[in-house]
């Protein structure tokens, strides 16, 4: 029964060796949703290492980071969708996965990260029109909305699915409505990564992220916009690439990945013209009107040294701009993975620094600077996102037809060859 889910034409593991794998994915999963339970439940967010100063600390950094990276959903659809870029056919369903994944992870950390979960509907209905986060959370929970949209597809077309015509003509017309709901994805999914990079940058009391404004918005909404949709077609070609390593299959050709690590290479020296030339204007003019020394934002002895910010620019922003950028070096897979690898860590740094360096700056003449390391209450429940998003991307791989390309690249058919006549067959031995 189980080889009857299957899409056609392909092979999978025994049911047995899959239960196997889920089970190992179920243990951590059921860690984290433990340490959730007890943070709703009985503890609070004072099971946490979270305290006055750190009120952003792991979760926060976590779920900017997914974001980011899930950023591959939004903006595949619309390369593939509004700018026909057809290559891309054959990798847009896992984008839509990966970004499904990403999104509605991050929401489930945040149900947690909110304090009072009970009370999270207050945002919705009693909105703060003047909070950047307002806008945020509307997009977020909207764009999740068409993720699901786009997902739905891609699930109908399983093999025991598609045989009821209802199901099936839903799927085709679906398809048919998919430029429009990728258009709306893009503008919701812009919008909230800008807005929770400006949400930063208004933060006038926090002059590590405090930047001005080009027109209403900071710099720094820009900047993550630019940020988010370089890393996410690398971060996509990372799960393509870690699923060809578990299933030993071909799933994407090279040539479709190394077009997604050019794309993202391209975004990413973009983002990098334009974060040295905020960098720049910040050492150069914010602090100093501020009344502070670029000294004062790294001395501390704590980890927050200016080796975050050359990491992040440097080991994980230009090294990666080079090696995705350039047709010689994209052209050796591990180059090509190592740019890709880079590329997302610079981007996880970034967050990390704007999430928690930020709140452990002194902003006062008393204050002094405060370290801050998470705890299992914190790690458990995002460890448990990426246990869920194995458990999806697992039984998506196995009932979906996810990858266009699989049958093709692993199961090619070999043509017939048609007897020879007598006379094919003496003219061949007189050539001999």
């Amino acid at each position: 029964m189980d080889r009857a889910l299957w899409p056609e034409g392909v092979e999978r593991c025994s049911l047995g060796k899959f239960l196997l794998w889920l089970g190992v994915v179920g243990v951590v999963l059921a860690a984290g949703l433990y340490e959730f339970f007890m943070i709703l439940v009985p503890d609070g967010l004072a099971r946490t290492a979270l305290d006055n100063y750190f009120g952003f600390g792991l979760w926060i950094t976590f779920d900017l980071a997914v974001i980011a990276l899930g950023a591959g959903a939004f903006f595949t659809g619309l390369l593939k969708y509004i700018l026909d870029i057809k290559e891309l056919d054959k990798i847009v369903n896992l984008t839509v996965i990966v970004g499904f994944i990403c999104y509605s992870g991050a929401m489930i950390v945040l149900a947690l990260d909110v304090g009072q979960p009970l009370r999270s509907w207050f945002g919705y209905w009693h909105a703060n029109v003047h909070s950047m986060l307002t806008e945020v959370m509307f997009c977020i929970t909207c764009y999740l909305m068409v993720l699901a949209i786009e997902y739905l597809p891609n699930i109908l077309e399983n093999r025991k699915l598609d045989e009821i015509p209802y199901l099936h003509h839903l799927a085709h017309n679906l398809h048919k409505v998919m430029p429009l709901i990728a258009g709306m994805g893009g503008f919701l999914s812009t919008f909230h990564q800008g807005s929770l990079g400006g949400m930063f940058g208004v933060l006038f009391a926090r002059p590590y992220i405090l930047r001005d404004g080009f027109f209403i918005w900071p710099w720094t909404f820009f900047l993550f916009v630019l940020s988010a949709i370089a890393s996410g077609p690398c971060f996509s070609v990372l799960v393509v690439k870690l699923m060809e390593f578990m299933t030993g299959k071909k799933l994407v050709s090279y040539k479709i990945q190394s077009l997604m690590c050019k794309i993202g290479g391209t975004l990413l020296t973009l983002y990098l013209f334009f974060k040295f030339a905020d960098t720049w204007a910040w050492a150069t003019d914010v602090l100093p009107r501020s009344g502070l020394t670029w000294d004062q934002m790294f001395n501390s002895g704590l980890g927050f040294g200016e080796i975050l910010l050359w990491a992040e620019l440097g080991l994980c922003g230009v090294v990666p701009a080079i090696l995705l950028i350039t047709p010689r070096f994209r052209a050796v897979p591990a180059l090509m993975y190592t740019g890709a690898i880079l590329n997302c860590a610079g981007i996880t740094i970034n967050r990390y620094v704007f999430t928690v360096q930020a709140l452990a700056i002194p902003v006062m003449p008393f204050d002094k600077w405060y370290g801050y390391v998470p705890n299992w209450a914190e790690w458990a429940p995002s460890i448990a996102v990426l246990a869920y998003g194995a458990l999806l991307l697992s039984l998506s791989y196995r009932y979906l037809p996810v990858f266009p390309q699989e049958v093709e690249l692993n199961y090619k058919k070999q043509t017939p060859v048609e007897p020879k006549s007598e006379a094919q067959a003496d003219e061949a031995s007189a050539t001999a």
